[in-house]
């Protein structure tokens, strides 16, 4: 029997919690989902969560945060004004 590791196991179950936040009620042969609207929004959350632990379990390399963070910081850069101008509202 294969062992998933844990980052797959959390992204999988983050994908099904989020599937019932958005679906909500639903009919599935014998199956019924009805959870309701804390039942909805518990699942979001708990699907928001699963999903940001998986994602923070993963190895990456740290070239490619150190990338990322050069592109974000050169795209910042190059469009502050239209930063400032979005974030004033005009």
């Amino acid at each position: 029997m294969t062992i998933f590791p844990s980052s797959n196991t959390l992204l999988i179950a983050g994908i099904v919690f989020i599937t019932i936040a958005v679906i909500g009620q639903s009919k599935l042969g014998f199956l019924e989902i009805n959870p309701g609207c804390f039942g909805r929004t518990l699942a979001l959350f708990i699907g928001i969560v699963s999903l940001a632990f998986a994602v923070g379990l993963l190895n990456f390399p740290l070239e490619n945060f150190d990338l990322l963070k050069t592109y974000l910081a050169k795209e910042i850069q190059q469009n502050i004004s239209l930063i400032n101008d979005f974030l004033q509202g005009s």
